[in-house]
């Protein structure tokens, strides 16, 4: 890890060392500034997401972390004493920097697995419908008809397209909130 000061990041920004920065940067897991402005923070993150092409999550508490927060590509507010500016500025709020881990392993697993189960149900649900009309203008001499009443359409991408959404935000939990506190590495899997 990196901790670096916001005397240091005004030599770096100033003096035009912000590839030395960065090769020093990509060494590291994790970069904290302390003792920093907003706008050198902010700085920081758009110069790693726009120069290294990283994917960034910012963690703050307080007003002074909102430009960092909304730089980044994941915003996680801390509510706490110096205010809800963080929070309301954020993608993520947790109310203690110790949920972190069960946002990120937990949530974050089961938020993902979610989506690419999704991903493929929608694609199975519109090339079976797609191909349901297809085969059907071959049936009908491509007069234009069509097989399926206007209703009927309505009800289906309705039924289809919304029920199953709640039933796997609710429901869909394929590893267990302990196992995945227990074995941080399964994140990597679904990857």
């Amino acid at each position: 890890g990196l901790v670096i000061d916001g005397r240091t990041l005004n030599i770096i920004f100033q003096g035009g060392l912000e590839e030395k920065f960065l090769l020093l940067t990509k060494h590291c897991r994790s970069v904290l500034c302390c003792r920093s402005t907003p706008l050198q923070k902010s700085m920081v993150v758009k110069l790693v997401r726009r120069q290294l092409k990283a994917m960034t999550l910012s963690i703050g508490d307080g007003a002074n972390d909102v430009s960092m927060i909304q730089a980044a590509d994941v915003g996680i507010g801390i509510s706490g004493q110096e205010g809800m500016q963080a929070v309301m500025a954020s993608d993520f709020a947790i109310s203690r920097f110790k949920h972190l881990k069960k946002l990120l392993l937990v949530h974050g697993h089961w938020c993902y697995t979610r989506l690419a189960k999704m991903v493929i149900y929608f694609f199975y649900k519109n090339v079976s419908y797609v191909n349901l009309l297809f085969w059907y203008q071959f049936f009908c001499g491509f007069s234009g008809s069509t097989m399926i009443d206007y209703w009927q359409m309505i009800f289906f991408n309705l039924f289809f397209t919304s029920m199953p959404p709640l039933l796997f935000g609710v429901l869909d939990k394929d590893i267990s909130a302990e196992t995945l506190l227990d074995l941080p590495e399964l994140y990597k899997s679904g990857q």
